[in-house]
């Protein structure tokens, strides 16, 4: 069996996660609120944590979903109401991940239940759960094409947040919460940074560059994929902005 044969699943979901995030990535940078992803996916990881430590694992979707749409809601009133917001954003983060440590420190894995949550290992997805997120991220990308941008005010502001809020949810589970924050940005960044391309096409084309190289890298060299592909993108995404800069002055 050939790298592709074996690998193929992983490939194909790290392109749909590259799609997915640069939809909400463009905007979350635009919007100036860089933190709102870890915040929600944090918030997400402790309906996880909590599935892991005190429920044998049980129900761990649900529980998942519950905190991300909680977060989701949140800071959809928190963005209307609450000033200095991406303050507000980044406590929610801490808050967060100081929960995680707490909770999975009842469990004798603890340590590596929350390097898991932080980084997973996308490299030998099963094709059931390709198919399973690529279900979701589907639905989502139809709903954020078609239907958001119909919508106005809070209704708007509201549907953003929910979409990303189930996006995180698959993704975090899959993939991590540093590489959901690693895919959402760095693609997105780069993406803004030029003017020739389409930003989000751009995005979509750097990230699938980028966590591709990332896969190759981490099977080859025996890596931890998901801080390959952390490595691999925010490194390119920061070396094509520094030196987009430097050209354009």
């Amino acid at each position: 069996m050939s790298v592709i044969e074996l690998l193929w699943p992983a490939f194909v979901l790290a392109i749909a996660l590259v799609f997915i995030h640069s939809v909400f990535g463009l905007e979350i940078i635009k919007r100036g609120v860089i933190f709102t992803d870890l915040a929600i996916g944090q918030i997400a990881a402790i309906g996880m944590a909590l599935s892991v430590a005190f429920m044998h694992s049980q129900y761990q979707n649900a529980m998942t979903l519950l905190f991300a749409l909680f977060a989701a809601t949140l800071i959809t009133w928190a963005t209307k109401k609450i000033a200095k917001i991406e303050a507000f954003i980044g406590l929610l983060y801490a808050l967060g991940i100081s929960s995680i440590m707490l909770i999975l420190a009842q469990s004798a894995e603890g340590t590596e239940l929350f390097s898991k949550l932080s980084a997973a290992d996308i490299l030998f997805t099963s094709s059931g759960d390709l198919y399973k997120s690529l279900a979701l991220y589907g639905g989502v990308a139809f709903v954020m094409f078609v239907i958001y941008p119909r919508l106005q005010g809070v209704k708007k502001e509201f549907l953003f947040f929910v979409m990303l809020a189930l996006t995180v949810t698959s993704s975090v589970q899959s993939a991590g919460v540093l590489v959901v924050f690693a895919l959402l940005i760095a693609p997105s960044y780069a993406g803004l940074s030029q003017s020739k391309i389409n930003p989000f096409l751009f995005a979509c084309l750097f990230g699938s560059l980028s966590i591709v190289l990332a896969l190759f890298g981490s099977y080859y060299l025996d890596l931890p994929t998901g801080y390959a592909i952390i490595f691999v993108t925010v490194l390119f995404s920061l070396v094509f902005v520094v030196t987009s800069s430097i050209i354009t002055s």
